[in-house]
């Protein structure tokens, strides 16, 4: 018997899969996503290996992920999650493995081009795809409970990679991640996951199908095709505004250590300042949930990075320990809200008949930007000698995602009834 059919009728089988994506989500994360600046030290150190060299590799990764977001999007709104994601955890845990072997610059380069692929097909992006192929009442909830757990994911594993290497090395610190990442991705995904709640007999979120006439399927569900969305001029503006935003706060959080320290704070300071942002992340997306249908999803995303500018202007400006552990609470708040914003727009304006689609092309132009970040902050750096005037950009840009977002919202807000007719 199946474990569907074993829990039928004790709970709606959606919140298995929030489960184990809550669970999926926070080991790969940490371990595909975080755990690469654990390593960077001693790898530079035992392969002698630049920096550039070794973080441009990662760079490459986060834009083939980027690449990759539109076809993994296709995938899971023909075929469902549980293979792709069960074939990404996978083809992590082998990278991983060649990751504690590589003894070379091209066969580094290779292991983060396939890691860029593992990323596409087993964080954020196809989880949201699955969670909201089971829900639409629950939906917000659902959303918030699998990111409320992913948010601990560099609280969880990044000290403990950081004491596994102090104990192991780095190379056998791998393969024991490595083993982590097959029991805790690889197994709940293949056993779990299910493609929607209509191949159970179910409906969106928890009736019986035959009992609710009104909750329609996802593949009946209204909303906008692909092609109608790639035309729509205002999905562009969204999908701009958000990528600077994400420019913007990925580029503050990559170097608020570096600042903190060149201003004369202590490293352990920095460190424990920057710590605070992924757990007021977790604070703020509660806070968003509870808010979420007094505020729209748009507005609210304008605010998150209005929001954001205000916080580096309280960093520049307001020096001293208050100032900084505001600025990054506030940091944090934001980063945490956009997570669940963006989802929640795209459902809002274009329906969820094709989201896996449309969150992948839109998310395209994040990872771009999310790739791009550390390496136009940095040539700023060089062009104006000083992290102050290129973080008050940083700023300016947050304000202009602000701007963007709420001029193509109002836009999408007068061609929605078209869409989800």
């Amino acid at each position: 018997m199946s474990i569907a059919k074993r829990l039928e009728g004790r709970i709606y089988y959606g919140w298995v899969i929030v489960g184990t994506l809550a669970l999926t989500e926070t080991v790969s994360w940490g371990i595909l996503f975080y755990m690469f600046s654990v390593f960077l030290v001693p790898m530079r150190d035992e392969l002698g290996w630049s920096d550039a060299t070794l973080t441009g590799a990662y760079s490459l990764g986060l834009l083939v992920s980027g690449f990759a977001a539109p076809f993994v999007g296709r995938w899971i709104d023909r075929r469902g999650p549980r293979w792709l994601m069960t074939g990404g955890s996978l083809l992590g845990v082998a990278l991983v493995l060649a990751w504690s072997r590589v003894g070379s610059e091209l066969g580094w380069y290779l292991i983060w081009v396939g890691m860029g692929l593992a990323m596409a097909a087993t964080l954020y992006d196809p989880a949201f795809t699955a969670v909201a192929a089971w829900f639409e009442r629950d939906r917000a909830k659902a959303f918030l409970l699998v990111t409320i757990a992913a948010g601990f994911a560099s609280t969880i594993f990044l000290p403990l990679a950081a004491w596994l290497e102090r104990v192991q090395g780095w190379q056998s610190t791998l393969v024991t991640l490595a083993g982590i990442l097959f029991v805790l991705t690889v197994l709940p995904h293949a056993i779990f996951l299910r493609r929607r709640p209509e191949d159970l007999g179910l409906s969106l979120d928890g009736r019986m199908r035959d009992s609710s006439p009104s909750v329609t399927s996802a593949a009946a569900a209204p909303g906008a095709e692909l092609r109608e969305v790639l035309r729509d001029s205002a999905f562009w503006w969204l999908a701009l505004g958000f990528a600077l935003g994400t420019l913007s706060t990925v580029a503050v959080a990559l170097y608020l250590i570096a600042f903190l320290t060149d201003r004369g704070d202590s490293a352990e300071f920095a460190a424990f300042a920057t710590g605070l942002i992924g757990a007021a992340q977790v604070g703020a997306r509660i806070l968003a949930t509870l808010v979420g249908n007094r505020v729209s999803h748009v507005t609210l995303a304008a605010i998150v990075f209005g929001v954001q500018a205000l916080a580096v202007a309280i960093l520049l400006e307001w020096e001293g320990t208050a100032g900084v552990l505001v600025a990054v609470l506030i940091l944090g708040m934001g980063r945490g809200v956009m997570t669940l914003s963006r989802p929640a727009v795209l459902i809002d304006f274009y329906g969820r008949r094709n989201f896996g689609a449309i969150n992948g092309s839109f998310a395209f132009t994040q990872n771009i930007a999310r790739a791009l970040a550390p390496v136009t902050a940095g040539l700023a750096f060089g062009v104006f000698g000083g992290y102050r005037p290129v973080f008050w950009g940083l700023g300016a840009t947050a304000l202009v995602a602000a701007a963007l977002i709420l001029g193509a919202g109002r836009q999408a807000e007068r061609s929605r009834g078209a869409y989800l007719r």
